[in-house]
C-alpha cells in the first residue's frame, strides 16, 4: 500500500531533497511537523520532511497517550483551547483516524461532600457542552458504591463519590508515524536521521537549509521556497540559525510509570488533582500509565531523564487513593519528556501557555510552537496558512479534517469482521484485535507477510509479533533497533526486562532488511543494552542532575556505517 516508508524510498527522498527545490521544508518529525507535512501535500505543494533523529523521537512519543479537550484547561478559563481540542477530538475518533484513537473514561473522585459534585459537576457539563454532538457518552455522577464498582483498588476512605467522564486516547508515537505515511502517500519528501544545521539566504529571505544525513555523514543544501520550524522544545535553536527568535519556548519535564495492569484493580481510567500538575491512571492495554510530572527542564534537551525522586512523587500520590499501594518493584517501565510550553512570566511550567504560536521569524521562516497533541492539525494548518500568505499565487485551503489517516479507510468493516478475520487465519481473536488497533485495514499487509513466512505470526515479546518487527524496517522507516523496540513497538517499556532479552532477535529479523551486517548488528544491540541500563541509573539517582550525563540516542550515534 501507498505511503510505504522503507529504505529504498528514504534513499529516494534525500535524493529528491538534494535535487529538488521545495515549496516548504519542515524541520521536526514530531506531530506537529509530520501535521503540516500532511496539511502542505495534500494542498498539492512539494513538500520536504527532515528530523535529526528518529520520526516521533522526542515529545511526540512521551506523552500521556490522551486525545482530550484538557479539563485542566477548562479549570483555567482557557475556553477556546478547550472547544478547539474537543472539536479535534471528536474528529479524530469518528473519522481521521478511528483505529487509532480508542475512547476511555475516568473518575474524578470526590473528597468533599456537596459542594465539590456541584463544582466538578458544572465543570464536566460544559466539556460534554463543548464537545457538541459526540459518539462518547455524556458524564454520570456516581455514589461511592458504584464509584468503588468500577475502580475496587480505590481507597474506601479516599473519596465520597466520583464523577464519571469520557475523553480518548492513542499510542502517539503510531499516530506520529500514521501522519507521516499519509503525507508520504500524498508526495512528500520523509527524510528522519536527517538533522539541520544551517539556514542560507537570498538576502533577507530564506531559501534553503543545509542538512546532514546521520547515516553517512555526508551534507548537502536543501533549495525551498519557505521553511516551517516545528521543532518544539528545539525550537529557539532552530531560530538561533537563523539569527533572529520570536517565539521562544520553555521545556517542562513529564514522567510516566508503566505498571501491569494487574497490579491495580479497575475498569476505568482515574484522573484528580495534584499540588503542581494533574494526576492520570491511565488504561493502555495490559498496563496503566501512571502521570505526570511538571518540572521545569534546564539540562540537555536530547536526553530527558526521569530521576528516583520523580516517581517517589507519583507513587506517593496514587497510593494516596488505592490499596494496596504500588511500589517500585511493580514498575515496568518509565519514560520522560519535555513538553515545549510557550515562554511567560510565569515561574512555573504548570501555568504557562499550552496554546500554539505561529510567527515568521524572518522572511520566508515560519515557526510554529507550543499546543498539545490533540490539536496538532490546527497548529499544523495555521503553519502553512502562514506559509500560504508568504506566495504570490495562491493555493488550497486546508482539506485536513476531510483526509482519514492510512488505515481508517476499512477499519470499522475489518473490525466488525474480526472474528471471521481470525478463523481465516488461524489466529486468536485478540491477536486481530491487537493488529486492527494498530494498524487498521494496513493490517492486510501483517497478516500477508504472516501468509507467506508463517514464522512471523510468532510472537516476540509483550504480544508484539515478529511480522511487526519486520514490518517496522520494510515500511515503516525504522533505522535503528531503538527505533523499532522503543516506538514501533513499545516492549522498550512494556515488558520487565525492557527488551533487552530480544534485542538479538530482534537485529536477526531486520538485519536483512536494513542491510546490517555483523559488525552493525553488534553495535545495534550493544548500544540499545547500554540504553537501557543508562535510564535505568538514571532512575536510581534522587535528581536531574545526574541526568545531563545520559547519553541516550545522541545524533552522532545514529551513523550505521
Amino acid at each position: 500500500m501507498g505511503g510505504a516508508l522503507n529504505p529504498g524510498r528514504r534513499a529516494r527522498d534525500i535524493e529528491r531533497l538534494k535535487t529538488e527545490t521545495f515549496d516548504v521544508l519542515i524541520i521536526g518529525g514530531g506531530i506537529t511537523g509530520t501535521g503540516a507535512a500532511l496539511d502542505a501535500a495534500s494542498r498539492g505543494l512539494t513538500v520536504g520532511l527532515v528530523e535529526q533523529r528518529d520520526l516521533a523521537a522526542g515529545t511526540s512519543s512521551r506523552s500521556s497517550k490522551l486525545i482530550h479537550g484538557g479539563l485542566r484547561y477548562l479549570e483555567q478559563l482557557d475556553v477556546r483551547l478547550v472547544r478547539e481540542a474537543l472539536r479535534e477530538r471528536g474528529l479524530l475518533l469518528d473519522h481521521l483516524a478511528p483505529h487509532l484513537v480508542r475512547p476511555v473514561s475516568f473518575l474524578y473522585p470526590l473528597t468533599h461532600r456537596g459542594w465539590e459534585r456541584l463544582y466538578v459537576g458544572a465543570g464536566v457539563t460544559l466539556y460534554d457542552l463543548f464537545a457538541g454532538p459526540s459518539s462518547l457518552p455524556r458524564h454520570q455522577q456516581l455514589s461511592l458504591t458504584k464509584a468503588l464498582d468500577l475502580f475496587p483498588a480505590l481507597r474506601r476512605d479516599s473519596l465520597v463519590g466520583a464523577v464519571r467522564y469520557w475523553d480518548a486516547e492513542e499510542d502517539d508515537a503510531r499516530f506520529v508515524l500514521t501522519v507521516a505515511r499519509t503525507a508520504s502517500f500524498h508526495g512528500a519528501a520523509i527524510a528522519p536521521s536527517v538533522a539541520a544545521t544551517g539556514i542560507t539566504k537570498d538576502g533577507e529571505r530564506v531559501n534553503g537549509v543545509q542538512a546532514r544525513c546521520l547515516e553517512t555523514g555526508e551534507s548537502f543544501t536543501i533549495r525551498t521556497r519557505a521553511v516551517v520550524n516545528a521543532t518544539g522544545v528545539w525550537t529557539d535553536h532552530v531560530q538561533d540559525l537563523a539569527g533572529r527568535g520570536a517565539v521562544h519556548v520553555r521545556a517542562s519535564k513529564g514522567i510516566h510509570l508503566v505498571v501491569p495492569r494487574d497490579r491495580i484493580e479497575g475498569s476505568v481510567g482515574l484522573i484528580t488533582k495534584t499540588e503542581k500538575s494533574v494526576l492520570f491512571v491511565i488504561p493502555w492495554g495490559q498496563h496503566w500509565i501512571i502521570g505526570t510530572t511538571d518540572t521545569d527542564w534546564n539540562l540537555d534537551l536530547s536526553h530527558p531523564a526521569a530521576s528516583k525522586t520523580d516517581i517517589d512523587y507519583l507513587l506517593g500520590h496514587i497510593n494516596q487513593l488505592i490499596d494496596p499501594p504500588i511500589t517500585h518493584n511493580d514498575v515496568e517501565g518509565v519514560y520522560a519528556g519535555l513538553r515545549p510550553l510557550l515562554s511567560g512570566e510565569s515561574d512555573s511550567t504548570s501555568k504557562l501557555s499550552r496554546e500554539h504560536a505561529v510567527s515568521e521569524v524572518v522572511p520566508g521562516l515560519i515557526t510554529v510552537a507550543g499546543g498539545k497533541f490533540t490539536t496538532y492539525r490546527v497548529m499544523a494548518k495555521d503553519a502553512i496558512d502562514a506559509v500560504a500568505a508568504g506566495f504570490e499565487t495562491p493555493f488550497p485551503q486546508s482539506s485536513t479534517d476531510q483526509i482519514p489517516l492510512l488505515g481508517a479507510d476499512g477499519f470499522r468493516e475489518r473490525w466488525e469482521h474480526r472474528a471471521d478475520l481470525a478463523t481465516r487465519h488461524g489466529m486468536p481473536l485478540e491477536t486481530i484485535e491487537h493488529l486492527l488497533h494498530r494498524y487498521g485495514s494496513l493490517a492486510d499487509d501483517l497478516l500477508a507477510s504472516i501468509e507467506a513466512t508463517p514464522r512471523l505470526g510468532a510472537e516476540l515479546s509483550g504480544g508484539y509479533l515478529e511480522a511487526e518487527v519486520a514490518y517496522a524496517a520494510s515500511h515503516e522507516g525504522a533505522l535503528h533497533l531503538d527505533d523499532i523496540l522503543t516506538r514501533r513497538t513499545r516492549i522498550s517499556v512494556e515488558t520487565v526486562d525492557r527488551g533487552t532479552a530480544v534485542a538479538e532477535r530482534t537485529a536477526q529479523l531486520v538485519s536483512p532488511i536494513l542491510g546490517w551486517g555483523e559488525e552493525a548488528r553488534s553495535r545495534e544491540v550493544a548500544y540499545y543494552l547500554a540504553r537501557v541500563e543508562a535510564e535505568r541509573d538514571s532512575q536510581r539517582q534522587p535528581d536531574d542532575r545526574t541526568a545531563d550525563a545520559v547519553r541516550l540516542g545522541a545524533p552522532e550515534i545514529r551513523h550505521s556505517t
